[in-house]
């Protein structure tokens, strides 16, 4: 789906292309990435570059042309085992033609529209757009690691209501994966902005939000590291549960296994085919018995207090 924005006081609507407008490309089919690359000669490999879901933030020339590929936070509406993820964003830009060209529907896209709309303002010029797209990425990373950190808490909650489960420890393991994901795609988007600063035309203004977006993006990163601290920590901490009730389960039928075998003995010893007095004796069976019963009750009282049991 493409969208024709005039961004020069407010974003509105257009209906065709006109010099300095943003073209906002969202999940591009065959024949508007045919269109973009015939209409403005795009290098090609541009548009699957973008469609890349593992490819990292970065920046190149070819042809006069300026690609920019940005990670930005995207949640999966299926069930998956990592519901926070990260997708590329491709910003594509040449003298008066700018492009952005995401091949998933996004809420950060959404809002970055929706939000300029309401205050009423567009972008100075392109360099403008590209850095406030960066401090959107980077407060939507916020936003969802919020959400990471509820769903962290109410797993925890669960765990420790109703005891360990496996589908609480897999949702901590996906929630894990995912900031696995925000850091790297985190970290790669820093690199990317301290490489920018340098190579696109900056003036005062464009400083300043360079510096926004760096406190932003910096914030975003510690807060990840910390949320990741934090689950690892807790996952230690169950497994280290888990392993302790086992061994408990483990030296409880042990001991279990040690008073049964004294009982199983005596029956064994008086149950041999030898002579040992008492194969006639009426009292026979009730003196096994009762040395059955002895053995097994001091071999209690002994784990009892050796707190084995």
């Amino acid at each position: 789906m493409r969208t024709y924005w005039n961004t020069s006081k407010n974003l509105k609507v257009i209906p065709e292309w006109e010099p300095n407008c943003w073209i906002q490309v969202t999940c591009p089919t065959e024949e508007d990435q045919q269109l973009l690359e015939e209409r403005f000669q795009i290098p090609d490999y541009f548009f699957s570059d973008i469609s890349d879901t593992d490819e990292r933030a970065r920046y190149e020339y070819d042809d006069g042309w300026m690609l920019i590929i940005l990670r930005i936070p995207y949640v999966k509406e299926i069930r998956s085992r990592s519901p926070y993820t990260t997708v590329p964003l491709g910003i594509i830009h040449k003298r008066d033609v700018t492009i952005t060209v995401c091949y998933y529907e996004t809420n950060m896209m959404i809002d970055f529209v929706s939000y300029h709309q309401k205050r009423g303002e567009g972008f100075v010029d392109y360099v403008d757009m590209i850095f406030r797209l960066f401090l959107s990425s980077a407060v939507w990373y916020l936003k969802r690691l919020k959400q990471i950190s509820t769903l962290i808490d109410k797993a925890k909650r669960n765990l420790d209501n109703d005891g360990v489960n496996n589908e609480s420890l897999v949702g901590l393991s996906r929630l894990q994966d995912s900031l696995t994901y925000f850091i790297t795609s985190i970290r790669g988007n820093e690199n990317l902005l301290a490489k920018l600063k340098f190579k696109l035309q900056v003036d005062e203004l464009d400083a300043d939000l360079i510096e926004d977006v760096s406190i932003e993006m910096s914030q975003a990163r510690e807060t990840t590291n910390i949320y990741s601290d934090i689950l690892e920590s807790t996952m230690d901490t169950y497994s280290s549960i888990i392993n302790n009730n086992m061994n408990r389960v483990m030296r409880t039928l042990t001991s279990v296994t040690i008073i049964m075998m004294f009982p199983t003995l005596v029956s064994s010893l008086f149950g041999m085919n030898l002579t040992n007095g008492m194969e006639s004796s009426p009292v026979g069976f009730i003196v096994a018995l009762i040395i059955s019963i002895f053995t097994s009750v001091v071999s209690w009282l002994i784990l009892r207090h050796k707190r084995l049991i």
